[in-house]
């Protein structure tokens, strides 16, 4: 039986589920990581539309449409609120089904992508999922990765999506190198707008009783959208002139089956 905690935080995450679907193709956040992982992908995908792919977390599939530039897209998600809110966009490609516990034969994958999942509550131990990532990639095939980086800037948006953790780089580099994975680019990013988060984490901080309405994920007025795509959008051309960023608000990583 759910407990009333249980059922609180079901319906936060429900909420989080369906304001996703409603703004992720159009939000300035989703498309300027899109932008920063198509600068990763092209460097060695470039050209490339025959690629399997596994997006393992896929959300509401506003990534699998992304993808699928560079071939066929299958994608996994436990949560019901996936086929729910995603149903248009993953139709043909969702599977239910944990990270923990891939439902793919070995080797069949070029490239597996992993975007804010490793993190979350319902992968206790980030190792079995990187196993099952590095059994279903074929060999030489790679995995894109990112996570939320730094604990100190864990904020109520964690809370919301039931976040259990933080990353460093190293901390990443340490989690799959012994598994099998060749690190070939890694790099925060969300660097330029970094004193935005930051000085929302110190508000939440000193000011732990302002309750704050309505998701992170709310799409602001079109101006302001706007101008928030042009910070990731450098931070994309930088990644793909092989620039890296010391500090940032996500850890990315392209690493490969070895």
């Amino acid at each position: 039986m759910l407990t009333l905690l249980d059922r609180r935080a079901r319906g936060m995450e429900r909420t989080e589920y369906e304001v996703m679907a409603a703004v992720e193709s159009r939000h300035w956040w989703y498309g300027g990581m899109r932008a920063i992982a198509a600068a990763l992908l092209d460097e060695v995908y470039a050209g490339r539309r025959d690629l399997r792919i596994l997006d393992a977390g896929c959300g509401t599939g506003g990534n699998v449409v992304f993808l699928r530039r560079y071939g066929s897209v299958a994608a996994v998600d436990l949560a019901p609120e996936a086929a729910l809110f995603g149903a248009e966009r993953l139709r043909g490609a969702l599977v239910r089904a944990s990270v923990l516990a891939l439902p793919f034969v070995d080797e069949w994958f070029d490239l597996v992508t992993s975007f804010e999942v490793l993190y979350h509550r319902d992968v206790p131990d980030e190792t079995v999922a990187l196993r099952e990532t590095w059994r279903v990639l074929r060999p030489g095939g790679r995995l894109l990765l990112r996570l939320p980086a730094f604990e100190w800037l864990r904020g109520r948006h964690d809370c919301a999506v039931h976040g259990r953790r933080r990353y460093t780089a190293n901390e990443v580099r340490e989690l799959l190198q012994p598994q099998g994975f060749e690190v070939e680019r890694i790099s925060y990013v969300n660097t330029l707008l970094l004193p935005l988060p930051l000085t929302q984490r110190f508000i939440e901080r000193v000011a732990p009783a302002i309750d704050r309405n309505g998701s992170d994920l709310q799409l602001p007025p079109a101006m302001l959208n706007e101008a928030l795509r042009w910070p990731l959008a450098a931070e994309a051309a930088w990644i793909a002139r092989g620039g890296s960023f010391p500090v940032g608000l996500s850890v990315i990583c392209r690493a490969r089956r070895v």
